[in-house]
């Protein structure tokens, strides 16, 4: 049975590869909810799970950069400061580390093993598989980067790529909707059909007699981050969207379920994370109002929003004083998931993982134990522990050049308004990721943001210098007219 799943799988793959390039981006955003399928047989893999997400982008990559035209754009891109020098570097020095380093220090370092089935105890430092597993995620996630960024260059291309993110948050909800009602309905056996994956998968799970809500991922705290993620991106970057049914009717509906699905998760990161989501979603609203300018698109629905912000406020403060044990259940929930998370065998566990990684990467001098080395349960310290410091270092860099240095071009209002969205948009899930983020990979998710700003901002460089290269002609004129009257 689990072969119909595969079949069906690879039958869409291919079909999109020979349809138009947007196909595969629709593709992409919609296998991410899959995260616990196993699309190619683990059997085939050496127990290397291959989810959908990772092969989708595997096939966009080859898509935009396996002809000579998308090499010669990679090769350009990734030696410019201006471009993905500095991710490039990244990945070339966490590749370096991961080649030596757990040679180098084999049986003088403590780690948490990668693998699944040892997550509680400790073990010295030897090469695993798990180092070329963590590379080939790693290097994915690099040149999905390099991919998105050639392929997002055209506005029409942005469109669809906010459009293939409503299916991704769809098929989201969809997923989570499911598993949710295998509760009542008898759903069980098609969903295990999805559950294949070679590592740990906690499905059934309860938390005050509630099942908490996982969808097809791994682990309620990954369902609970990626919900989290589609609903604030779906927030920021909703701004950008065209008008019409998409963006005024879909989207506050995904919006609103996903909200909802992230609440039924109940993972404390999630929870942390919507707390961190609606601080960015006020402080946005302040910087639009402030700083934003005259971009219609960044100006547009600062009213209502004021209003119905105003409203939900005071409504929920009559709820409060009217009838507070209306609440009493969410209270609760949020007592034992967050304030008493402190007390569990899981954060005693986590806090284990991250605090041998830290020591491990002192142990090393800051060189690192190599991708796939040890595990944390914060992706700062992972990052740290398995590329080293200056690996690490070049990561950090490219995410603050990203962040505060990239410009759109002058007059580009769409370009500025999904700029502003990617920065955004960021914040929530990346400290939710310095709470539960396990390996240095930082996901397919944030490639999308990373590509699609260089995209923007490399337009914005191309367009200078063209002006530049347009203007020449009139300004070498002007210099000849300056030394002739002298």
């Amino acid at each position: 049975m689990e072969a119909i799943p595969i079949a069906v799988f690879w039958t869409i793959a291919v079909w999109t590869i020979f349809r138009q390039k947007q196909a595969l981006m629709y593709l992409f955003f919609a296998a991410m909810p899959f995260g616990s399928f196993a699309a190619v047989p683990t059997e085939l893999t050496g127990g290397l799970t291959l989810t959908p997400a990772p092969i989708v982008a595997i096939l966009l990559i080859v898509r935009q950069l396996g002809s000579v035209r998308g090499l010669s754009y990679a090769l350009d891109t990734a030696l410019k400061s201006s471009g993905l020098l500095l991710l490039f570097l990244f990945w070339v020095a966490a590749g370096i580390v991961t080649l030596f380093m757990p040679r180098f220090f084999a049986g003088a370092v403590d780690i948490v093993p990668v693998r699944a089935g040892a997550l509680s105890d400790t073990a010295t430092l030897v090469p695993t598989t798990q180092n070329i597993s963590q590379f080939v995620y790693i290097s994915i996630s690099v040149f999905t980067v390099f991919s998105i960024s050639r392929m997002l260059r055209a506005p029409s291309m942005r469109r669809h790529a906010l459009a293939a993110l409503c299916l991704g948050a769809a098929m989201t909800v969809l997923t989570g909707g499911l598993d949710l009602a295998s509760q009542y309905l008898p759903l069980q056996p098609m969903l295990e059909l999805f559950r294949t994956a070679s590592y740990a998968l906690l499905t059934d799970v309860e938390v005050l007699t509630s099942k908490r809500v996982v969808g097809l991922m791994p682990e309620a705290s990954a369902f609970g981050g990626l919900a989290l993620t589609f609903l604030a991106s779906l927030y920021f970057f909703r701004r950008a969207m065209p008008s019409g049914r998409l963006r005024n009717r879909v989207v506050p509906v995904l919006m609103g379920l996903l909200l909802l699905l992230v609440w039924l998760s109940t993972s404390s990161a999630a929870y942390l994370g919507l707390g961190l989501f609606g601080a960015a979603a006020a402080a946005e609203w302040f910087w639009r109002l402030v700083a934003a300018g005259r971009n219609p698109l960044l100006q547009r629905g600062l009213v209502g929003e004021f209003w119905l912000g105003a409203t939900a406020m005071c409504a929920l403060i009559l709820i409060v004083i009217a009838v507070p044990h209306v609440f009493n259940p969410m209270r609760e929930m949020f007592d034992v998931m967050v304030l008493q998370k402190s007390t569990t065998d899981s954060f005693e566990e986590r806090s284990m993982w991250t605090r041998v990684s830290l020591h491990a990467l002192f142990a090393t001098h800051g060189l690192g134990v190599g991708l796939g080395g040890t595990r944390a349960s914060n992706f700062a310290v992972a990052l740290a522990s398995n590329a080293g410091v200056l690996g690490a270092a070049f990561y950090a860099l490219f995410v603050l050049q990203t962040l505060l240095v990239r410009r759109a071009p002058q007059g580009d209002a769409e370009g500025h308004a999904l700029l502003s969205a990617v920065r955004w948009s960021y914040l929530p899930p990346f400290f939710t990721s310095l709470m539960i983020g396990t390996t240095p990979d930082f996901g397919l998710f944030n490639a999308f943001l990373y590509g699609i700003a260089v995209a923007i901002a490399r337009k914005g460089a191309q367009g200078a210098i063209n002006d530049a290269w347009r203007h020449r002609p009139a300004r070498l004129a002007i210099e000849r007219s300056a030394r002739g009257s002298h």
